[in-house]
């Protein structure tokens, strides 16, 4: 289970409060904030920017994911190829050898 700081609760505690009593705002547009989901990444977000200890947004994650992913499947390619190479060699060996 991820963690998060003490200072991260009470942001996102805060941040609910606003939205309840409906003084919570959006950044950009400044809009009232009415979806609860919305004023938890508002909290968290603050949270990230004072240094709080928050857990990687979930598209962080997916990308991290990828990228691992990625190492991997280049390292088995990598594999395959040496390991092609080294056949063709010898097959090239054995036609020389036979004549």
């Amino acid at each position: 289970m991820a963690k998060y700081s003490e200072k991260s609760q009470n942001k996102v505690a805060t941040a609910m409060r606003e939205m309840k009593q409906g003084k919570l705002k959006s950044g950009r547009s400044g809009k009232k904030v009415t979806n609860p989901k919305q004023a938890v990444a508002i909290g968290l977000s603050e949270a990230r920017e004072e240094g709080a200890r928050v857990p990687a947004k979930a598209a962080a994650k997916k990308t991290a994911r990828k990228k691992v992913a990625k190492k991997k499947t280049a390292k088995k390619t990598a594999r395959k190829a040496v390991a092609k190479k080294t056949a063709r060699k010898k097959t090239a060996r054995k036609k020389a050898a036979a004549k």
